[in-house]
């Protein structure tokens, strides 16, 4: 069930966008994003759906075609589901299967899947802490990674373990207003 308002793929993709350019790659919360974003090597996915019933099968799909294609012309996806599983914790059970499906059918090894929603949580963490951004998209979106490119960025980044600490120093330091002057959320960068 969604509670968001309906929005289209054009919008979906382009908050996407916007969000992935202000935040991940201008705050530096992903150091191994700017490069492939620049060689256009991100493939963004639209669900439209307004119910999760075949969300899994488009992930699939996903994965599937990301398999097919050459890492140098597609790297990653982010598949954004605008339209349905507005809550969080709904969205986190889901991506909790999801995994185990792409398990199943071969992917473990191959893809890593990270997941991103407007209304992320850490556990032990406040609905309103600010670090709670570093995984907060305009859209609930699964992102399919390259097992073979996440090991190749992290042996190149010389402490890939101290991301998570950096990123939550950066978002401290920016706060919410910050975050909110960023305008990365559902229709940014449209006042």
């Amino acid at each position: 069930m969604n509670s968001y308002p309906l929005v289209t793929a054009g919008q979906a993709q382009a908050d996407t966008q916007r969000w992935l350019e202000r935040a991940v790659i201008g705050l530096n919360l992903c150091p191994f994003a700017k490069a492939v974003h620049a060689r256009g090597q991100i493939h963004y996915a639209l669900y439209m759906h307004d119910e999760e019933g075949g969300l899994i099968d488009a992930l699939l799909d996903e994965a599937r075609a990301l398999a097919a294609c050459r890492a140098s012309e597609r790297d990653t996806t982010l598949l954004i589901a605008p339209n349905t599983l507005a809550d969080f914790l709904d969205f986190n059970d889901f991506t909790a299967r999801a995994e185990r499906r792409l398990a199943r059918e071969g992917f473990e090894g191959r893809f890593q899947l990270a997941s991103f929603h407007p209304r992320f949580q850490f556990a032990g963490t406040e609905p309103d802490d600010i670090t709670n951004a570093s995984n907060r998209a305009p859209y609930p979106t699964l992102h399919l990674l390259r097992e073979d490119s996440v090991s190749r960025a992290v042996e190149a980044f010389p402490d890939a373990q101290a991301i998570f600490g950096r990123n939550m120093q950066i978002l401290q330091q920016l706060g919410t207003e910050g975050w909110a002057a960023l305008d990365v959320g559902p229709g940014g960068g449209q006042r």
